[in-house]
């Protein structure tokens, strides 16, 4: 088992000592401490970044978002909506899946599912009717105002123990790392 694959999984640890760890240290940190002790050659730097990333997106997954459960929607569900709501114009299947980082098939599942709620509605291209044209219906502008300020609160809550400014440099900090790995990791894969 690696740290990098969001399952490190055992009992908190203190810290490694090596300032690279929060007060009473993580899953990651053990990992890290493991693999330090039989392969002490090796720079354990980067797991302890792509690791620790992993981990986290693990445990945000297992929490699900509670406003979104109770609204009856995925995470997914809520991207598309949301997605929709923002750009504030139609959007056509393959523009959604660019959006919200799906694969086609998958947004047309969803698409099916949230049209059968009455949240979406199709529109035919009148040039092209291979083409769909998709917004929100009433509704679904309704249920996407009325439940994200309260999913930003969940989200606020989840990251409380970090303070203000702490948060404004990880956003930096990941927002850095996210521009660097969508220009280059396509060219990484090979």
């Amino acid at each position: 088992m690696t740290a990098t694959d969001g399952g490190a999984h055992g009992a908190h640890e203190g810290p490694a000592g090596d300032g690279r760890t929060g007060p009473g240290g993580d899953t990651v940190a053990a990992v890290v401490r493991q693999w330090r002790a039989v392969r002490p050659d090796l720079d354990t730097g980067p797991m302890e970044i792509i690791g620790r990333i992993n981990r986290c997106a693990a445990l945000l997954q297992q929490a699900e978002d509670a406003p979104l459960r109770r609204a009856g929607l995925s995470r997914a569900e809520f991207d598309l909506l949301g997605a929709l709501r923002r750009t504030g114009h139609e959007l056509t299947p393959g523009e959604l899946a660019r959006e919200t980082f799906s694969s086609g098939a998958a947004v047309t599942k969803r698409l099916k599912q949230l049209t059968e709620r009455g949240l979406v509605e199709r529109r035919g291209d009148t040039r092209d009717r291979r083409v769909a044209h998709l917004r929100l219906t009433d509704a679904g502008r309704d249920l996407v105002d009325g439940i994200l300020p309260e999913q930003l609160a969940y989200e606020s809550a989840v990251l409380s123990g970090v303070d203000g400014p702490r948060q404004d440099e990880l956003a930096a900090l990941l927002g850095g790392l996210l521009g660097q790995l969508e220009g280059r990791l396509d060219a990484l894969r090979t």
